[in-house]
């Protein structure tokens, strides 16, 4: 009792001065907040803090990243600021390594009394107390006459050991209040690495005089959203409205902040900085405490000059570091505000280029609860805008009602919905992604049901239009021709523009309009005006250009033959192709002299032995030499036929090494 007693009032003070440092800490409120596109804000925080008072800033720990990637703090006024800390957080798994003992994740009880091998354990129950050794502890597995159980072996008191079985006792204990402390430590560090609480981030000034301390950073927000009112009056110019979706989740109250939202998306990115991390050193002794065995020395076969001396160690530089300090701390009058001043325009929005982004500051400071959402008017002037049909989408017959918006704001409109009022009615909703400025869109939000759009297809066959022979390579293209109709319909009593989206595909070549009113990344805009209760028909021809190529060794005479009808052949490639054909007709003329000739020599061979064959059997019948000698005639009368063959499958081979060269020279001199 008197241990823990001792134990508790030794960590009394650490807590005391915790509670001393947060309650006269000074609170940094929100003064500015600019939310972006890509999951972050910026942050601004600043107050008077007096000599040496200390501001304290709260963070979520999942925020401690960003803060430390990010945190600057600006200070105006007589000395500086001494030091910038804040809670650390070592990495939940380095803290157990601490520990000797291991809790697994569903992990029985008889697991961890296996690990305290040595520990004494108390097992209660209505009886006796049991105290003794826990020599081991294991899972017994269920059987089918019993359940699964748990069982601890203990050295008992008296010198006996015995098994027990764990469920069979009201409750264990260890009585060594020390291995208690240490489990109760691990299962805190769990409990910790599951919390979400805030961590602290405490700024300390000097002790001459009171100064302006500003803190700015950058933290994961919410995504501001655009939504837009494009108004058409009875006459006349329609007017853009834009609002601005801001939502507050940060944790705290937005009271009367500068606030701006920025069109753009600037790179972001999380870096483990609040972790504290770790690198694995080397294992290194002395050679002296390694045992030394012994050393068989090679004999010598030549000598050499004795190496050069070592190049001398370079030497290692060091780096100034700032200890504690949180994106460096310096005078005011070196660092750059974060936001330059906003110039003034008739909207309630400041707007102004910030490199590649677009900020839309509000002139009016701007209160939001946390866990409160807000709209805020950002835009509201005349837009230029010309209503139109768009037909796009070839599974509908019916074209969709568009407007055409050039955007002359001098402003970057983000992206977001358009809703869409015409004559004072709902007329539909569009999308628009951002534009900016000087740029236009096409936004379709409704569909037209007064004009229809059906299509058809017509397709030629393929044409050689050009054939080239370089190197023994010919090369064609071939094209062929498409069209596509598209006949309009218009049953309004109004005429009307049509914008037509026809895909540019791939390899495919515009004809006829030789040139579209627009051409986006994936389609051609054809700009159509179809009168009143009108029908109309629009054509669209394009062309696809197949190239080929061929060897002319490897291609038959029936290929070359179409080739030289073909109109578009010169007459050199003509007369040079029939060269070709011919001298490839007589290489095929003298293949089939070859051939037959080697057909011949086989089928005489194959009756030479058999004749041998009735020579051999003949001669070993007596009174059958007549017919041995007739035998023997037709033998030799075979060997000179094949003699003759052989010479002539020989001349045979002889041409076609000749013709062959005549044609390779052909073709290495053609060309066209």
């Amino acid at each position: 009792m008197d241990n823990r007693i001792t134990m508790h009032f030794r960590r009394l003070p650490v807590a005391l001065l915790l509670a001393s440092a947060m309650s006269t800490a000074a609170e940094l409120p929100i003064k500015k907040v600019v939310l972006y596109k890509n999951g972050v804000g910026y942050f601004e925080r600043g107050a008077q803090l007096a000599a040496g008072e200390t501001a304290r800033l709260e963070f979520a720990a999942d925020d401690m990243n960003d803060v430390l990637k990010s945190l600057t703090v600006t200070i105006t006024g007589p000395g500086g600021v001494r030091s910038v800390r804040y809670d650390s957080q070592e990495p939940v798994e380095r803290k157990l390594e601490k520990f000797p003992i291991k809790l697994a994740d569903k992990a029985p009880l008889a697991s961890l009394l296996d690990q305290l091998k040595g520990a004494t354990l108390e097992l209660k129950r209505e009886s006796q107390p049991i105290t003794g050794v826990i020599i081991s502890a294991r899972v017994i597995p269920a059987t089918q006459q019993s359940k699964e159980s748990e069982e601890v072996t203990l050295l008992l008191d008296s010198g006996d050991i015995r098994s027990f079985d764990v469920a069979a006792f009201q409750s264990i204990r260890f009585p060594d209040v020390r291995l208690q402390q240490q489990l109760k430590d691990y299962l805190g560090v769990l409990t910790q690495a599951r919390s979400t609480g805030k961590r602290g981030v405490l700024i300390e000034s000097g002790t001459e005089g009171s100064r302006d301390v500003k803190a700015s950073y950058m933290i994961p927000t919410a995504v501001w959203k655009s939504s837009y009112r494009l108004v058409y009056p009875a006459s006349g110019e329609p007017t853009i409205e834009g609002w601005a979706v801001v939502d507050n989740t940060s944790g705290d109250d937005w009271n009367n902040v500068s606030l701006a939202v920025v069109s753009g998306r600037p790179i972001s990115f999380i870096s483990e900085l609040y972790e504290p991390k770790y690198v694995e050193r080397p294992h290194a002794e002395l050679p002296e405490d390694r045992p030394v065995g012994p050393v068989l020395h090679e004999a010598a076969f030549a000598k050499s000059a004795p190496p050069p001396p070592p190049a001398p160690a370079l030497a290692a530089r060091r780096g100034s570091a700032l200890g504690g300090v949180i994106g460096g701390i310096v005078p005011a009058a070196e660092v750059a505000a974060p936001m330059a001043d906003m110039s003034t325009v008739a909207a309630q929005a400041e707007a102004k280029e910030a490199g590649e982004l677009f900020e839309y500051h509000f002139s009016q400071p701007v209160t939001v609860r946390k866990n409160e959402s807000a709209m805020l008017p950002f835009l509201q002037q005349k837009l230029p805008a010309r209503k139109l049909l768009i037909y796009s989408n070839e599974s509908t017959v019916n074209p969709t009602n568009a407007v055409e918006i050039t955007n002359n704001t001098g402003k970057t409109l983000d992206g977001g919905p358009v809703t869409v009022y015409d004559a004072g009615s709902y007329a539909g909703e569009a999308l628009t992604e951002t534009v900016k400025t000087g740029d236009k869109r096409l936004l379709s939000y409704g569909v037209d049901l007064g004009a229809r759009v059906t299509t058809k297809f017509e397709s030629s066959r393929e044409v050689v239009r050009e054939i080239h022979l370089r190197r023994g390579v010919i090369t064609t293209r071939a094209a062929i021709a498409e069209k596509k109709n598209y006949t309009i319909k218009n049953v309004d009593a109004k005429a009307k523009t049509l914008i037509i989206e026809h895909p540019a595909r791939y390899m495919y070549t515009l004809l006829a309009p030789a040139k579209p009113s627009e051409k986006t990344a994936s389609a051609y805009r054809f700009e159509v005006s179809v009168g009143a209760a009108a029908e109309q028909t629009f054509v669209i021809d394009e062309e696809r250009l197949l190239d080929r190529t061929y060897a002319v060794t490897n291609v038959n005479n029936d290929f070359l033959a179409t080739l030289i009808q073909n109109k578009n052949l010169s007459a050199q490639g003509r007369q040079g192709l029939e060269q070709i054909i011919a001298k490839k007709r007589e290489i095929a003329d003298n293949d089939r002299v070859i051939a037959q000739a080697e057909q011949d020599s086989r089928e005489l061979a194959a009756d030479q032995q058999r004749v041998r064959e009735n020579i051999n059997t003949l001669s070993r019948v007596p009174g059958q030499q007549e017919q041995v000698n007739r035998y023997s005639q037709q033998l030799a009368t075979i060997e000179s036929q094949l003699a003759g063959l052989r010479d002539k499958t020989a001349e045979a081979r002889k041409r076609k090494a000749a013709l062959e060269s005549e044609l390779n020279s052909l073709i290495e001199k053609l060309e066209f």
